[in-house]
């Protein structure tokens, strides 16, 4: 993925940094990135951009949390 062209959601979410190389945490990321691309896709006239934002940043918050569960030390 380095290499390829991203996609905002992907961009948004920090696609290529997984330090600890989990495959979970790719997962997860990219599971997210897919829901922010499909929240972008929406015709302006379908919601506010504030509503828009305000949706992409609870993605981010779940996604960030989901990360954080994952690479919990027990």
């Amino acid at each position: 993925m380095e290499n390829s062209e991203k996609t905002a959601g992907q961009s948004i979410v920090g696609i290529n940094f997984n330090p600890s190389g989990d495959d979970k945490v790719a997962r997860a990321k990219q599971l997210c990135a897919e829901l922010i691309d499909l929240v972008l896709e929406c015709d302006s006239s379908t919601g506010s951009f504030d509503f828009v934002q305000h949706t992409i940043g609870e993605v981010l918050n779940a996604q960030m949390n989901v990360v954080k569960v994952l690479t919990l030390k027990k």
